[in-house]
C-alpha cells in the first residue's frame, strides 16, 4: 500500500467525512465564525443527513489517505455552462486535517478535483470556482495554485447567518 493515497468516497464514507470535518472545519472557522453560526454549518453542511443528500446532488469526494488513516478530503460538483459555454464545477469543500497541515496535501487534493473535472469534460473550455471565506488565510494557498478572485459576496445561508465569501475561479 502506498503512503499516500486518494480514492473516490462512498455513501460509506460518510462518517469518515463527518468525522474529519468535525476537526478541520472547526479548526479552520475558529476564529472567523461565532459559536452559533459555526454549529449551523457543520449540522447544515456535514450531518450524515446531509452528507448523503449531497451524494446524491452529485457531489463527488475523494479522501486522502496517508500510513492508511483519512487526512483530507475534497468535493466537486458541476454546475452547469455560462454564457461563453464554459462548463463551471465547483469545488465544494477542500480540508486537512490541522495535523497533516504543511504536508502538501491540501495541493494533492486540489489536483485531484483538476483531474477529476478534466476527465468528466462534456465541452472544450471548463472552470472550476470556489467561495472562500474572506478572512480565510486559505485564500493564499488558491493563489499559489494559480486561482484568481473573480468576485465576492455575502451569501444568506439561512437562521439570519451569511458565508462572506471570495469567489475564486481557475479556467482548465
Amino acid at each position: 500500500m502506498n503512503e499516500v493515497f486518494i480514492r473516490i468516497a462512498r455513501t460509506d464514507d460518510i462518517s469518515v467525512i463527518h468525522d474529519m470535518a468535525e476537526v478541520a472545519f472547526r479548526h479552520t472557522y475558529r476564529e472567523i465564525l461565532s459559536p452559533e453560526q459555526m454549529e449551523y454549518m457543520m449540522d447544515w453542511m456535514y450531518s450524515p443527513a446531509n452528507l448523503l443528500k449531497q451524494f446524491e446532488d452529485g457531489h463527488v469526494y475523494h479522501i486522502l489517505f496517508s500510513l492508511g488513516r483519512p487526512c483530507g478530503y475534497v468535493s466537486v460538483q458541476k454546475e452547469g455552462t455560462d454564457a461563453d459555454k464554459t462548463e463551471v464545477w465547483h469545488l465544494q469543500k477542500i480540508y486537512v486535517l490541522p495535523s497533516e497541515q504543511g504536508k502538501g496535501f491540501g495541493k494533492l487534493l486540489f489536483e485531484k478535483a483538476v483531474s477529476h473535472v478534466k476527465e468528466n469534460l462534456s465541452g472544450i473550455k471548463a472552470r472550476i470556482e470556489l467561495n472562500v471565506n474572506r478572512q480565510n488565510k486559505a485564500v493564499s494557498f488558491y493563489h499559489h495554485l494559480g486561482m484568481t478572485i473573480l468576485r465576492e459576496g455575502d451569501f444568506h445561508i439561512g437562521s439570519g447567518f451569511y458565508m462572506n465569501d471570495y469567489i475564486m475561479g481557475l479556467d482548465i
